[in-house]
């Protein structure tokens, strides 16, 4: 259930390893800003509390280094004008990766050119090559000339949207070079609370065909069940969030885009507790704890490790 014997394909981006078998890597988490509705923001001209963003930040980074799991933070913008003000930003306050959130096709490739022109594809990831776009291949052509390196490729299928439906979008994506980057990790397109069951369904799918890491934006079927708040109030829902999206953590997720940065406080415990959880179902299968410094489980469960370890070398 844990183990693939596909072998699986491992990326980095600025230094932070995605992929691999499962708990073999710490998952990448993925914050929101600048996003609708984002306390921090002014307008939609650039200006924003930049104090407040500095603090969400740096807030972010003490929550990765103190449980072992990396992160970036992917920027919601409209015009490509806006994302340039954020990018510059985000360059001058962090050393973390970071994405780009837009829609329109046309307006992404605007912000793209912007990172081409800064030369900092390195610690880029583009989001994304979706089955929707209208020119695929003439997308992943302009991409490789402005020197992306790591792309999003996301996998649905709206005449089939079960799991099977997310692969074969995915070989449809691939055979049209949205494959040929250094990094490729799929999105198997969370739609709501209990169809993220089928995205999951699909990261296992995707893993054994292909190897390549998979995940998705767990946030999308949590913040978008708006009368959970009605049912359980605030307390509720932050729970169910936490829930939702640890439990995601473990069923083949290599990342996760967890949602707006100011709840990183909830979700890197819940995503931590979920990985150490996972260390030791695989352990129970492989008999093997990865050697990975920064896994959760090392971090905080050494000397548990340490017992487990030696037991099992004396039967």
């Amino acid at each position: 259930m844990f183990q693939f014997s596909k072998e699986q394909k491992t990326f980095h981006i600025n230094g932070i390893k995605i992929g691999g078998q499962p708990g073999e890597n710490p998952p990448f988490l993925i914050a929101s800003m600048f996003h609708n509705k984002d306390r921090i923001m002014q307008d939609r001209k650039g200006n924003f509390d930049r104090r407040r963003a500095t603090e969400l930040i740096r807030k972010q980074e003490d929550l990765s280094a103190s449980t072992g799991i990396p992160s970036m933070v992917a920027m919601v913008a409209n015009t490509a004008e806006e994302a340039r003000i954020y990018i510059d930003f985000f360059l001058e306050t962090t050393d973390m990766p970071f994405g780009i959130d837009m829609w329109v096709a046309e307006k992404r490739a605007k912000a793209t050119e912007y990172v081409s022109k800064l030369g900092v594809q390195d610690k880029f990831l583009y989001n994304s090559i979706t089955p929707w776009d209208k020119d695929i291949k003439g997308q992943v052509n302009k991409l490789k000339d402005l020197g992306i390196k790591h792309v999003v490729v996301q996998a649905f299928d709206d005449k089939d949207q079960s799991p099977a439906g997310r692969l074969k979008s995915l070989e449809s994506l691939l055979a049209q070079g949205a494959g040929s980057f250094d990094t490729v990790i799929v999105d198997t397109s969370v739609m709501n609370l209990p169809a993220t069951s089928f995205s999951l369904i699909a990261n296992r799918l995707i893993k054994e065909k292909t190897g390549l890491p998979c995940g998705g934006a767990y946030s999308n079927g949590t913040h978008m069940w708006k009368e959970a708040r009605e049912v359980w109030g605030l307390d509720g829902f932050r729970a169910m969030d936490a829930v939702a999206q640890g439990m995601s953590s473990v069923l083949w997720s290599d990342f996760n885009f967890y949602g707006p940065i100011v709840t990183a406080p909830r979700i890197f415990p819940a995503v931590a507790t979920a990985h150490i959880l996972l260390s030791t179902l695989a352990y129970d299968e492989t008999g093997v704890i990865p050697g990975n410094s920064d896994l959760p489980v090392r971090k905080y469960f050494a000397g548990f490790l340490e017992k487990l370890i030696a037991g099992e070398a004396r039967k």
